[in-house]
């Protein structure tokens, strides 16, 4: 499998560059020296985060235009898109604090010590630079050929709303005519992050060799401990992903959860909710949840409530301030919170789009993007963590819209058992 073989390799790359940088580190007579060689597998790691850059502005520009021209503006499409939409906004900012709240009662990060780059020491990392005033004002683009060129995530956001709504609401043929132009833009670009993630596992090398070389291998602890901490604080979202559920669903949620597991292992070993996505709405519509509802929001949450991708988002940008040493207070914790909440939407069915997201952010709070690297060798292990956490989040939200729209049918309980074995290994997903 695809997957498979691409997790194989950014694990090897991982422990080649343990192997390298161990070697390096060893061998260089003094720390400086250890710096320099560093520097070299840095030209490797700098090449990476350019690839990743690239691909940022027309792929969050192209996901959410073709995604909001699609939404329709009945009042129906309206009623459940509002329900949806609230149960979203809830459920990410709950996920988000989660994360921030894990990431610093455990300071996965703070051990490592990483001394800051050099050209991050030059401009000064300081994020009380950071104020509501400058925020607020620079959300909005005076240009977005200007936005699209540095890479100013949330004003193409601002920019993708207005153009997605506006083309939605166009009827003649030259506007359907640019949507599904749009749409092949979408595939088209995640065409380009494939190639771009091909390259993951030289980007992985360079960066774990580079900390090696400069730290040894004491680092490695690290490593567990985020792993450790991050599947700790998945399972309390789980408790309270489940407990939301209880309340709108109440003891049919139990049901749910039996039937979603068999979608949610398969997203977990493969770490992509799109290969879990026909087999979930097979599971919806046992449950009894009306088509029209699935075929609503169900899309409508692969892109704007993946739950465990929020969390890591906020978990992974709080490890690399730790990582660097660099402080943060509440205030510009909860900013970045909101700032993540908002920069995660429009880039979701991306592989890997949790890293495109803190790419996108760390450098509004100055923080190194190089830290980013540090994640990425084990960041399939993460990946199949907030791969499942998504796809529990995404279908209990859609079952508790379709309780609140009255949009649930009573079923035959015998009839679950069909699908609630889990699937062998290998075995493909059934077709929705």
């Amino acid at each position: 499998m695809k997957a498979n073989k691409s997790s194989m390799l950014i694990f090897a790359a991982l422990i080649l560059g343990i192997l390298t940088g161990y070697a390096c580190n060893q061998a260089a007579p003094t720390p400086e020296a250890a710096k320099e060689i560093a520097g070299y597998f840095g030209i490797i790691t700098d090449i990476f985060l350019r690839l990743i850059k690239m691909i940022i502005a027309p792929l969050v520009f192209a996901t959410l235009v073709s995604g909001l021209a699609n939404i329709g503006d009945s009042k129906t499409v309206g009623r459940i898109g509002a329900k949806a939409m609230g149960w979203f906004v809830a459920a990410s900012l709950v996920s988000l604090f989660i994360g921030l709240l894990f990431a610093n009662l455990l300071q996965p990060g703070s051990a490592l010590n990483m001394p800051l780059p050099e050209v991050g020491t030059a401009t000064n990392l300081k994020t009380g630079a950071l104020n509501l005033k400058d925020f607020i004002t620079q959300v909005f683009p005076k240009s977005i050929v200007e936005a699209m060129a540095g890479n100013s995530v949330l004003q193409i956001l601002v920019f993708s709303v207005f153009f997605g709504l506006a083309l939605g609401n166009l009827h003649n043929q030259a506007a359907r005519s640019l949507v599904q132009t749009m749409e092949e833009v979408v595939h088209v670009m995640l065409k380009v992050t494939d190639y771009v993630m091909r390259l993951a596992p030289l980007g992985v090398f360079g960066a774990v060799a580079a900390v090696v070389t400069v730290q040894g291998v004491g680092m490695l602890t690290v490593f567990g401990k985020l792993l450790a901490s991050f599947y700790l604080a998945l399972l309390v979202l789980w408790i309270v992903l489940i407990g939301a559920g209880y309340l709108v669903l109440g003891r049919e949620v139990f049901r749910l959860i039996k039937l979603v597991r068999s979608p949610m292992l398969l997203g977990f070993s493969t770490a992509s909710s799109e290969s879990a996505y026909p087999k979930l709405m097979e599971q919806l519509e046992k449950f009894g949840v009306r088509n029209r509802v699935t075929g609503f929001v169900l899309p409508l949450g692969y892109s704007f409530n993946l739950d465990g991708s929020m969390m890591y988002t906020a978990f992974a940008s709080l490890f690399v301030a730790q990582a660097y040493g660099i402080p943060m207070s509440l205030g510009e914790q909860v900013t970045m919170l909101l700032v993540l909440m908002i920069s995660s939407k429009g880039v979701a069915g991306v592989p890997r789009s949790s890293l495109v997201v803190v790419a996108a952010v760390l450098p509004m709070f100055h923080l190194p993007e190089a830290g980013l690297l540090l994640i990425m060798g084990i960041d399939h292990f993460l990946d199949m963590g907030r791969t499942a956490t998504n796809v529990l989040g995404n279908a209990i939200a859609t079952a508790a819209v379709g309780k609140w729209e009255k949009a649930i049918d009573p079923v035959d309980e015998a009839l679950d058992d069909e699908d609630t074995a889990l699937p062998l290994a290998g075995e493909a997903p059934a077709a929705a």
